[in-house]
C-alpha cells in the first residue's frame, strides 16, 4: 500500500485526524486529558498527515516552533499497523524540512525516559536515535513523577550538522 505526505491547513481536520489516530494508540497515548489537550493544540501548529491509497490518514505529526533556534515535535501518531513502513520517517523529514525552510537549526522532541521501562516508549526512542536525534537532558518530574521526560534534540541545518558532527567525533576520541 502507497503513502504520501500532504500538509493539512483545516484546524477541524487537524483535530480530528490527531483524535482518531491517538486513540488507536492506546499503549502510547493512554490519557485523556493529554489526548483532549493534543487535540486542542494541533489546530494552530503546522501539521502534516500521511494518507494512504484511499485518502484515509494513517500517521500525523504537529510542529511546534519554540524559537528561532528551535522547534519541538509536539505530537505524533503512526497507527500501528503502519509502524516501520516509512511513515514516521516521513513525518520527521517534514519537520526537519520546515526548519530548514526556516532557518531553525534544532529539531526537538520529548518522550518517556528509560528511567521508567516501557517496550513500547524504547521502540520509541530507538525510532528517534535512528532519525538523528540525541538524548539532551532527563526532567524526572516535567509531566509527573511517574512518567519522566527525556528531551532528545537534532540538527536540521547543514551547517549544525557538521558542527555537530565535529564534537561527536571529537567526544569519541576522549
Amino acid at each position: 500500500m502507497a503513502h504520501f505526505r500532504t500538509e493539512i491547513t483545516d484546524s477541524a481536520r487537524k483535530s480530528a485526524i490527531c483524535d482518531a489516530i491517538l486513540r488507536s494508540l492506546p499503549d502510547w497515548f493512554g490519557i485523556e486529558q493529554s489526548i483532549v489537550e493534543y487535540v486542542n493544540k494541533v489546530r494552530d501548529l503546522p501539521f502534516w498527515a500521511i494518507l494512504d491509497d484511499s485518502g484515509e490518514a494513517v500517521g500525523f505529526v504537529a510542529l511546534l516552533p519554540h524559537t528561532s533556534h528551535a522547534a519541538e515535535v509536539c505530537v505524533m501518531g503512526v497507527r500501528q499497523s503502519h509502524h516501520r513502513s516509512g511513515c514516521g520517517r516521513q513525518l520527521i523529514e517534514a519537520c526537519a524540512g520546515w526548519c530548514r525552510a526556516n532557518g531553525v537549526p534544532y529539531l526537538t522532541v520529548k518522550t518517556l525516559a528509560e528511567t521508567r521501562p516501557d517496550p513500547n516508549y524504547a521502540v520509541t526512542r530507538q525510532f528517534y536515535s535512528a532519525m538523528g536525534f540525541v538524548p539532551l537532558e532527563i526532567f524526572p518530574t516535567l509531566w509527573d513523577e511517574h512518567n519522566p521526560c527525556l528531551l532528545m534534540v537534532s540538527c536540521t541545518s547543514e551547517q549544525e550538522m557538521s558542527r555537530c558532527a565535529a564534537r561527536n567525533l571529537h567526544d569519541k576520541k576522549d
